[in-house]
């Protein structure tokens, strides 16, 4: 069953959040602010209701900043960890994250302490970018302190915080013109014994990499040691760049000489296809060579867009050592749904195997709407 992510902050998630407040500060008032947070939340989304919270927060808590911050800080529970199963349940706390971006930002110390305690019961991702911006050097310092933190979600916060292109958050554009000071922070974390903190390393080299690609690739091709963990978050840095056919990072991965292959016995079907039917194709890859080949190999569909033209979607597909002279089947398939990240539009839909970057044509299908 789908969940609408905006119905979150219900009557029932203010009242909670109310009495959060009401226990840590003796003088607020529930019943006003209830009936702030209430009055137009129902036509909001998701992000607009936070922010509609938080500015009741900013008429109902303390004037003084580091005042208010104290409150909130009180008004969390105990234990860091979920209160519940619901991975929303730690959403409640967005408002105050977002209360302290806006209204903690000339209080970098109070402010910070803030995030440093929501981001072990929600993130502070978000909300401490509007720090970076006002405070870099000492922001900057203050993670490097951060990612020596016992806590793996301030470990987390380093990382993920400061990633130039954080989906969902503000762009950081020094970061992007200028990664060496975020690259300082990964050198920290990219031996981090949590996945949690490595995944958000990888992900944050792979920001970098969409504005400096040599610098991400000469990252990866320092840490590609051959530890698993390291080899783990190189490969997932990378896969931006890979999909691109980038040759720079298919070398660190070992896949840089052009695939001796030919292909044969492609079938694609159905040939004609109807909004919500799903595509499959087979194709055999057959060695040409002599010695074995490591293969990474990945398939594309060129999307047809609003105005005719086309754009491909690149899918991971597998990575194979393929015997000399010998041959693998490959198969998969695509469904032409309705996405919200993908209108489709009629038309003919070329299919490619990319093998080691290089495109391989297998055909095309078409599309009615």
């Amino acid at each position: 069953m789908s969940f609408d992510l905006k119905s979150f902050f219900s009557a029932r998630t203010v009242d909670e959040i109310a009495s959060d407040l009401k226990r840590a500060h003796s003088k607020f008032d529930k019943t006003k602010f209830t009936a702030e947070c209430l009055r137009g939340l129902d036509g909001l989304e998701l992000i607009a209701r936070g922010w509609h919270i938080a500015e009741a927060m900013r008429k109902h808590l303390p004037r003084h900043f580091p005042d208010a911050a104290r409150v909130l800080v009180r008004s969390l529970p105990a234990d860091s960890t979920p209160r519940s199963e619901d991975k929303m349940d730690t959403f409640r706390y967005l408002p105050h994250t977002q209360f302290v971006s806006k209204y903690g930002i000339d209080h970098f110390e109070e402010a910070m302490r803030a995030q440093y305690e929501l981001t072990q019961r929600f993130t502070a991702e978000f909300s401490v970018r509007a720090f970076f911006e006002r405070y870099p050097s000492e922001t900057h310092a203050r993670f490097v302190e951060w990612s020596r933190d016992p806590n793996v979600h301030v470990r987390r916060l380093v990382s993920e915080g400061s990633r130039p292109r954080l989906p969902w958050g503000s762009r950081l554009r020094a970061f992007q013109e200028d990664p060496s000071p975020v690259l300082e922070i990964l050198e920290l974390l990219k031996d981090d014994p949590e996945l949690y903190v490595r995944r958000s390393v990888a992900n944050n080299l792979n920001d970098i990499a969409k504005d400096h690609p040599d610098v991400a690739i000469a990252t990866c091709r320092r840490w590609a040691n051959g530890d698993a963990n390291r080899m783990w978050i190189v490969n997932h840095a990378l896969r931006s760049l890979v999909k691109q056919g980038h040759p720079g990072a298919l070398g660190v991965l070992g896949f840089a000489n052009r695939a001796k292959v030919r292909i044969d016995n492609v079938q694609i079907s159905p040939a004609r296809i109807r909004l919500g039917e799903t595509l499959r194709f087979s194709v055999e890859v057959i060695s040409q060579s002599s010695k074995q080949q490591d293969l990474l190999i990945d398939f594309a569909v060129h999307y047809v867009k609003a105005n005719g033209g086309t754009a491909p979607k690149v899918f991971k597909l597998t990575s194979i050592s393929l015997p000399a002279r010998g041959t693998t089947v490959l198969q998969n398939s695509v469904a032409f749904r309705q996405m919200t990240t993908r209108k489709h539009y009629a038309g003919e839909h070329k299919i490619e195997l990319l093998i080691n970057g290089a495109p391989i044509p297998l055909g095309s299908v078409s599309l009615e709407v």
